[in-house]
């Protein structure tokens, strides 16, 4: 007979006592239910979910989930690998107890990251949260750095009453308008409380460019806690907005034409506490192996939008002189450029000093894009990999001899184009394993059919409401 002090091999020592003082816990705090969160290759969030009272058995044997969900587009549609996407098969979902949060937006429910771990024990080749977890290992190990990361969260707010999934802005005022503030200020003040109360330490908050836009910057953690903490802030919007009658969308377009929703990623690497971005004899601080990591991260800029831009809809997003970084070039606080080296204010710089990755949307699973950059980085670090002529100003300006002679790329113009790239980069093949590079490929090529035919419009239309 098999009892709780015998669980399947898969979840960490301790967790089974854990959660069941949680889960006492949380029943006495009126929580019913507990959301075990991931997100899959297409970037769409899926979850599921167990009574409070189940939580210890779900920390002790897991939640059995299909694993045919790694090539699940985002429409639902189904493709397949070699590997993945038959009916057979099951995974154990494994919540991590660390990362656990009462959602204060949603009473009754907590929230908690998953690790997906197969039957017998392993991790499962495809799970994009174990992926950044070995990175940031081997990064350690291998290299004596430790990172810091951080995603922005950028999304439109629209009415809830539209017709027909439209997007209809639900507020008038202008860029970073004061207007725009108090048109939406009830719901934005009760949307920094829940996170607040959920432990999500907040930067900053305001209204961003286009049409019902807003974006929220959050502190930094280690990649594995950043990652979950993107996940929670999306779910934690969408749960405040809904209380208020509204509806958000994360999609990087939301309509065919104007700026769509960002997801930078910012990170910096350390050693023996020290942030390599600071301090250091290079250029704007860096030291020799800040340099590299960028280098080594802007070499491999046009295979990584398969992963950082992953969706059709993101293509309409990535265009020249629109502050989405679609030239292969880097800057200092240069918001045109694909690599953005932040330095920070004068006084700080020691630990605020970071390189931002603009060419990233929150269609992206933010586990594989960040696992994905660190790869990236780590190889132009190990290589030594020098750091090209910084650009000023927009790179659009350039004719084609003078991008040549600087090394400034148009990043790819289309997923296709971020496809091919993709499968000629071993670098990143080899970082993601077979599975789950086949899974990225195969689940991009869904979603390139998928669309095949629409005009830009009935893109956006499709992957509105899809993050």
């Amino acid at each position: 007979m098999t009892t709780l002090a015998d669980p399947v091999p898969g979840g960490r020592p301790g967790d089974v006592e854990r959660a069941t003082a949680l889960s006492g816990e949380l029943s006495g705090r009126g929580v019913h239910g507990v959301v075990l969160a991931y997100v899959d290759t297409a970037g769409v969030g899926r979850v599921k979910t167990v009574p409070t009272a189940k939580l210890a058995s779900a920390a002790a044997w897991g939640v059995g989930m299909s694993p045919v969900f790694d090539t699940f587009l985002a429409n639902d549609a189904i493709v397949s690998t070699d590997v993945l996407g038959s009916p057979d098969g099951d995974l154990r979902l494994y919540p991590d107890l660390d990362r656990l949060a009462v959602l204060a937006a949603q009473p009754g429910w907590a929230w908690a990251p998953v690790d997906r771990i197969t039957q017998e024990g392993e991790p499962h080749p495809a799970c994009g949260r174990t992926l950044l977890r070995r990175i940031v290992a081997e990064a350690a190990e291998r290299h004596g750095v430790t990172f810091r990361a951080a995603v922005e969260i950028e999304w439109a707010v629209g009415r809830g009453d539209a017709p027909d999934g439209a997007f209809v802005p639900a507020v008038s005022g202008p860029a970073y308008g004061a207007t725009r503030q108090v048109e939406f200020g009830d719901c934005a003040a009760d949307l920094l409380a829940a996170l607040a109360a959920q432990g999500v330490e907040v930067d900053q908050f305001h209204p961003e460019y286009a049409a019902g836009q807003f974006e929220i910057s959050v502190g930094a953690l280690d990649p594995v806690a950043a990652a979950d903490r993107s996940v929670l802030v999306r779910q934690t919007v969408r749960a405040v907005a809904r209380r208020h009658g509204l509806r958000v969308s994360f999609a990087p377009a939301v309509v065919a034409q104007g700026v769509g929703n960002g997801g930078h990623l910012h990170l910096s690497a350390w050693r023996d506490g020290t942030n390599l971005h600071a301090g250091g004899t290079g250029r704007y601080g860096m030291t020799a192996d800040a340099e590299s990591f960028t280098a080594g991260v802007l070499a491999r800029l046009p295979a990584l939008t398969a992963v950082t831009a992953p969706s059709p809809a993101s293509h309409l997003r990535l265009k020249p002189s629109q502050w989405a970084g679609v030239f292969t070039a880097w800057g200092r606080e240069t918001r045109e450029t694909a690599l953005r080296v932040v330095t920070g204010t004068a006084g700080v710089r020691e630990r605020a000093a970071n390189l931002e990755v603009k060419p990233v949307d929150l269609a992206a699973n933010p586990y594989l894009a960040l696992a994905c950059v660190i790869a990236a980085g780590l190889d132009g670090m190990a290589s030594r990999a020098p750091l090209p002529e910084e650009t000023t100003g927009d790179p659009a300006r350039f004719g084609p001899a003078d991008a040549a002679a600087r090394g400034v790329r148009r990043l790819p113009a289309s997923l296709a184009e971020s496809v091919e790239a993709f499968r000629a980069d071993q670098v990143l093949r080899t970082a993601l394993g077979p599975v789950l590079a086949d899974a990225v490929i195969a689940v991009r090529q869904g979603e390139i059919e998928a669309v095949a035919g629409l005009d830009d419009d009935q893109v956006a239309a499709a992957y509105r409401w899809k993050y």
